[in-house]
This record gives structure tokens, C-alpha cells and sequence, in this order.
């Protein structure tokens, strides 16, 4: 049987999908004698003209990991679409905009005031900004545009599946790695390797139905490590957030931040999240409940932390 044509491209993340598929140990060796690596920019040696020169569809599978930032993104990610019988947003930059997308708090005259202006690192008296064009005596040096909004993978090209997670565990990776090799793969559209029920559903943390009189943040304040975070009063995304990570940060004695997105039936994790939260508050009045919220450390970051490009908000208006 031939092998797999395999290919894996890194856009506006910051690289841990590609450690997280190192993480697959010696199952790589594996992956190795059924899949041939045709594209791995941060592993091998491969230009954006092997990619041109192949034909469309020559690509079996095409891990995409990272949101879409700038024209270099949006340009390989409809290269590669085209170039892909099975396209996969793998990770929460591809699949909901992830960390990235935060700065659609903001637009790009202020994400660029703050970088070359105003940041306390930055020495740059007369406020240069990098151009998409700049004329040079040796010739015109282009780089990519910034766009004003970082989007999800699927907000630019049609999408075959989803891989959620901040990275992906290697357990799930390697699920979804023999789901392809085998043919296994469930219908188009699919959210892979991960699991329907939510965080809560899978967490073994002791849960009372006790209700919360105030919030906590974990840099100040110790969590009790075998009782439920949200019934101790920190943050957690535990109940909007789709399973399959084995609970991996509350076991590490962290609350979860909902980087595997919403389950089925949620549309908005984010909106969904302030609904659970607002329904174990104990208040007696208007003025404790605002005092309460008022607790939570940034809430729309606590809240959207992972999916704002993929939310119904998508970004701030400005």
C-alpha cells in the first residue's frame, strides 16, 4: 500500500503543535513508515515553491496549526487547501483563533503603537513601522500585511477537521494519527481525537453543589487540590469546555482555560461560560452580585481566552 503524503504547516502560533507531535515519543517511527513528510516547515528543509509545484490534491493530509494573522498566512493556507484532500485545524489557534486572537481587542494602529511606539523595550525615536512594500537601492523588499483581525482557519478556507487543544495531548494526536492511516475518520466537519462531554464531566475533583460567595486567583491563594475549582471559588472553564485532554491542568493543580472549545450544543463557549458561572453565585442583593463579578480577573479574558476569533463576537468594535 503507498504511503501517506503527510504535511504540517505552522502560521500565527507559537510552535508548541509541532513540540506536541514531537511528543508522540518513538511513535513517530511509526508515523514515519506510514506517512512520507512532504511539508514541515519547522523540521525540514522544504520552499513554498515545492508546494506550488505539486498538484492539487497531491497532499493526503495537512495539519494547519495557527490562526490567520497576516496576507503570508491566509496565502498558505488557501495553497495548501488546494494542495490537501483532507485539511485539519489542528489546535486552538486553527480552530478558534486561540491566543492570537485576543488582539482583536484591539485593532492594528494600536497593536502597532504599542510594538513600536510604547512598549519598554522599544527604541524607535522616529516611529518607523514595518510597510508590506519598502523601496531599497538594491530593489523593493516586500514582507507580509497585517491584517486587523486574526481569524480561525475556517473563516478563510473550507475546513475537513478539527483538532482541538493548547497543544493537542500526544494521546489525542496519536488517536487522530491512526483514525487517518486507518480510514477511520468520522464525517466531514468533525471535531477528532477529542471527547463530547465536557471538562466536568470527565474531572474527578470532589463536587458538592456548594455555592460561591466570592472569587480567588491561584497566584494568591492555594487551591484545596481534591475539591472542584469552581465551588472553591477560582475561575474555571470546566463546564463550557469540550473533554479529552484527561484533565491534564486539573490534575497539575490548575483550573482549566477552555482551550478545547466549546462541546456540542454550545455556541458561544465564551457567553456560555458567564451563564454557568453567574448560576452558583450566592448574592442577596444587586450590589453583592456586582461586587462578586467584580472579582474575576478580566472577564472577557477569562472567558474567550481561546475562542474570540471563533466566537460570535470575533473581535472588539473600535
Amino acid at each position: 500500500m503507498a504511503k501517506l503524503k503527510l504535511a504540517s504547516y505552522w502560521a500565527a502560533a507559537c510552535g508548541g503543535c509541532d513540540t506536541a507531535i514531537l511528543d508522540i515519543h518513538e511513535k513517530i517511527l511509526d508515523l514515519a513508515a506510514a506517512a512520507d513528510i512532504v511539508l514541515w516547515p519547522i523540521a525540514t528543509d522544504f520552499k513554498y515553491a515545492d508546494v506550488d509545484a505539486m498538484p492539487d490534491g497531491h497532499i493526503d493530509v495537512t495539519l494547519f496549526h495557527g490562526a490567520i494573522r497576516n496576507s503570508e498566512n491566509k496565502h498558505l493556507a488557501q495553497l495548501l487547501r488546494a494542495k490537501s484532500t483532507i485539511l485539519v485545524a489542528f489546535g486552538s489557534c486553527a480552530h478558534l483563533g486561540g491566543i492570537p486572537a485576543l488582539a482583536n481587542l484591539f485593532n492594528k494602529a494600536q497593536v502597532f503603537d504599542r510594538v513600536y511606539r510604547k512598549s519598554p523595550s522599544t527604541d524607535n525615536p522616529q516611529g518607523v513601522e514595518p510597510q508590506p512594500t519598502t523601496t531599497v537601492p538594491e530593489g523593493e523588499l516586500t514582507i507580509p500585511e497585517f491584517y486587523d483581525t486574526v481569524r480561525p482557519l475556517d473563516h478563510v478556507v473550507d475546513v475537513d477537521y478539527y483538532v482541538p487543544g493548547c497543544p493537542p495531548t500526544p494521546k489525542q494526536i496519536w488517536n487522530v494519527v491512526t483514525a487517518i492511516v486507518g480510514g477511520q475518520l468520522p464525517p466531514r466537519g468533525s471535531v477528532v481525537g477529542a471527547s463530547d462531554k465536557t471538562q466536568c464531566d470527565e474531572c474527578q475533583r470532589k463536587k458538592n453543589d456548594k455555592k460561591v460567595l466570592g472569587f480567588k486567583r491561584i497566584a494568591t491563594t492555594a487551591p484545596d487540590p481534591d475539591t472542584c475549582f469552581l465551588e472553591q471559588g477560582f475561575i474555571c472553564m470546566g463546564p463550557v469546555t469540550r473533554g479529552g485532554c484527561d484533565t491534564r491542568c486539573q490534575l497539575s493543580g490548575v483550573a482549566c482555560r477552555g482551550c478545547y472549545g466549546p462541546p456540542p450544543g454550545i455556541l458561544d463557549q465564551g457567553a456560555k461560560a458567564i451563564s454557568a458561572i453567574a448560576s452558583i453565585i450566592e448574592a442577596k442583593d444587586a450590589a453583592e452580585v456586582e461586587r462578586i463579578m467584580e472579582e474575576i480577573p478580566d472577564p472577557l479574558r477569562s472567558f474567550n481566552r481561546f475562542g474570540i476569533g471563533g466566537s460570535l463576537l470575533v473581535r472588539k468594535a473600535l
